[in-house]
């Protein structure tokens, strides 16, 4: 299955839980109509294709919220490699990995007004 596909069988399968949603950020790859189309009926949502302009190296608009967040959830070290075998325990080891984040975040700016 292709990105597409899986982005879109994706998103039937969550529409409920991802409704709210207003704005889809992807590259090139999802540019098609019938994506497009497809999501906007799913989940009134509009799709906005990131294109590059040049052949040189170029940060992306929004693309580094992505990529940091990745990186963040990598230096924890049941992330690193997949190591489950249940696609739930991964899915839970990454929000165990965000909360612990977030609270590490939070705690921090909440010590430092005191």
């Amino acid at each position: 299955m292709g990105e597409r596909l899986g982005a879109m069988a994706l998103v039937m399968e969550q529409a409920d839980n991802i409704s709210r949603i207003e704005l889809i950020w992807a590259d090139s790859g999802y540019s098609g109509p019938k994506f497009q189309l497809a999501i906007a009926q799913l989940i009134s949502a509009q799709v906005e294709i990131i294109k590059r302009n040049s052949k040189e190296f170029e940060v992306l608009p929004r693309r580094w919220v992505v990529e940091r967040t990745f990186a963040w959830l990598l230096h924890n070290r049941r992330l690193v490699l997949d190591y489950e075998q249940l696609p739930e325990i991964s899915e839970a080891l990454i929000y165990t990995a965000m909360i612990r984040l977030i609270l590490r975040r939070l705690s921090a700016k909440k010590s430092g007004c005191s």
